[in-house]
């Protein structure tokens, strides 16, 4: 079971506000302005390539596991249904 803890306004308000400058003094940092450079994200020649392949595997998954499924109860004998009774 999950417990909130309601915390006083003035307590909320001073977390956001903490919140908030940290993401501020982040994004002045080099280390923000270094994120999308390429030097980080090591694009080569290769990651074309490793992208298509990547898409590829999620594309065909679901129908490589529905092949897999249909396999498995396509063999599978029917159950006799359980008579009614009034």
């Amino acid at each position: 079971m999950v417990t909130v803890v309601k915390l006083p306004i003035n307590k909320l308000l001073a977390r956001c506000l903490i919140l908030a400058l940290g993401v501020f003094a982040f994004s002045l940092s080099t280390t923000a302005l270094a994120v999308d450079s390429y030097r980080y994200a090591h694009v080569t020649i290769e990651t074309p390539w490793m992208i298509f392949l990547f898409l590829l595997v999620i594309v065909l998954m679901p129908f490589i596991v529905m092949a897999i499924l249909y396999w498995r109860y396509a063999f599978q004998k029917e159950k006799p249904e359980a008579p009614d009774v009034e």
